[in-house]
């Protein structure tokens, strides 16, 4: 049974197993946030609502980067100790990659 009923998060859990997200944040001075939580959404708004960790409070969250999938919390911190040492730049292209997989596997599903 998922932890978040009713989350997109909730549901991918279901369907692969994953139950850690590691996601990425752009936030309103450009800078790039980086995290890891069970439920990006709720994470997310409570980034926005300037109670989440204390560099979006000065730095509210525009959007959402990036979602990768985990399946333990272990292994989602692994990847963001090395997604922090990785420069705005790198992160940006990452991202872009990630989006361009997304977007063919859509184009390939239909």
């Amino acid at each position: 049974m998922s932890r978040h009923p009713g989350t997109i998060e909730s549901q991918y859990s279901e369907a692969t197993g994953a139950s850690w997200f590691l996601y990425l944040l752009e936030c309103h001075d450009g800078s790039i946030y980086t995290g890891i939580a069970l439920d990006v959404q709720a994470r997310f708004r409570l980034h926005a609502s300037g109670k989440g960790a204390r560099y979006t409070r000065s730095r509210p969250p525009r959007r959402v980067l990036a979602v990768v999938a985990y399946p333990d919390r272990s292994s989602a911190l692994r990847a963001e100790h090395a997604m922090k040492r990785m420069s705005a730049r790198d992160k940006r292209r990452f991202c872009l990659q990630r989006d361009q997989l997304w977007r063919l596997a859509r184009e390939m599903a239909v």
